[in-house]
C-alpha cells in the first residue's frame, strides 16, 4: 500500500472507516478503497471458503 488514504472495516461497529478509526484488534485491512472495505466481510467468506476447499482437497 501507498501514502493514500486506506479504509478499514470495522467488526464492532460493523462500519467502514478511515485510517484514524477504531483500534486495529477491532478492524479488518487496509483496503485500498471504501468500497472495498464495505465487502470485507464477504470477501473473508468468500476466501475462507478457498482455504476450507484447498484443505479439503490436499
Amino acid at each position: 500500500m501507498n501514502a493514500e488514504q486506506h479504509w478499514w472495516f470495522c467488526l464492532k461497529h460493523m462500519t467502514v472507516e478511515p485510517d484514524d478509526g477504531c483500534p486495529g484488534k477491532d478492524r479488518l485491512g487496509p483496503y485500498p478503497s471504501r468500497e472495498a472495505a464495505a465487502n470485507a466481510l464477504e470477501t473473508a467468506r468468500r476466501r475462507n471458503e478457498e482455504w476450507d476447499a484447498q484443505d479439503e482437497g490436499g
